[in-house]
Formats: structure tokens, sequence, C-alpha cells
């Protein structure tokens, strides 16, 4: 029994993808919540939000900030920013934050064109999908 559940330890280890720093451009968008995953694995999920986030990565120095999206395809959005850049460090990619109050930082743990997650240092797993705007038009 032990042996299979290191067999599978092992398998599950080798299936885990890391994020290549390649695909960085990938975060540049309009993303909602979906889900977080707590410690003890249980998961609070987000069926409607009232705001996205919108980041815009340059190289490894971007910004994240909170939009209102509008029925008509528009945002509406202040000018407050949170700025970040990417940190790499023993093959794992982290979005280091930084302002005049606090400092923290996520790990980048998956990334795709569609969705992301990131997983902070208390162990909570936010996972991210792409932005699809309704729009309706009169």
């Amino acid at each position: 029994m032990k042996k299979l559940l290191i067999l599978s330890f092992l398998i599950l280890a080798s299936c885990s993808s890391k994020v290549d720093k390649n695909q960085l451009h990938l975060l540049n968008g309009y993303w909602e919540i979906k889900e977080v995953t707590f410690k003890d694995g249980a998961k609070k999920e987000y069926s409607i939000n009232s705001t996205v986030d919108y980041i815009q990565l340059d190289s490894l120095t971007g910004f994240r900030k909170k939009v209102d999206p509008k029925f008509n395809g528009t945002f509406e959005t202040s000018n407050d920013a949170e700025p970040f850049h990417i940190r790499i460090s023993h093959d794992s990619i982290f979005m280091s934050y930084n302002n005049n109050s606090n400092t923290w930082e996520e790990v980048l743990t998956k990334l795709s064109e569609q969705s992301f997650s990131v997983k902070n240092k208390d162990g909570l797993i936010y996972q991210y999908n792409r932005f699809e705007p309704i729009n309706i038009t009169p």
C-alpha cells in the first residue's frame, strides 16, 4: 500500500506543469476570479463578479487594477493600480507586490490563454478565468 501511495504521488508530481516565463504575456487582459481553494481543501466558488481584474505586464513589470464591466462592453475604472514585478526563483515565477503599506508575493502555479492560478504565502489558491464581456445593445 505504501509503495502504491508513493508511486501515485510521483505520477501526480510529474504531471504538474510549471509556468514558463515565455508564457507571461498571457497575463495581459481582463480576468475574473472563479474559485478560491483554502489550505484545508475547502473551496469557495464565484459565479458572478461585479468587478474584474485588469492586468498589464510589460517585460517583468506591470500593474493590476479592479474595473467594473458595463453591459455595453466598456469598463469603468479609477486611477488606482497595484504595481507588481515578476520574480523568477528556483523554477518558480512570483508576482511581487509592494505598496506604501504592504508587501506580498503570489506564486504563479498555472497559466494558459483562458486561465491562471496563484498561491499566496497562507496556502490559498486563487483561480482566475479570462473575462468574457456581456454585450447588450438596444
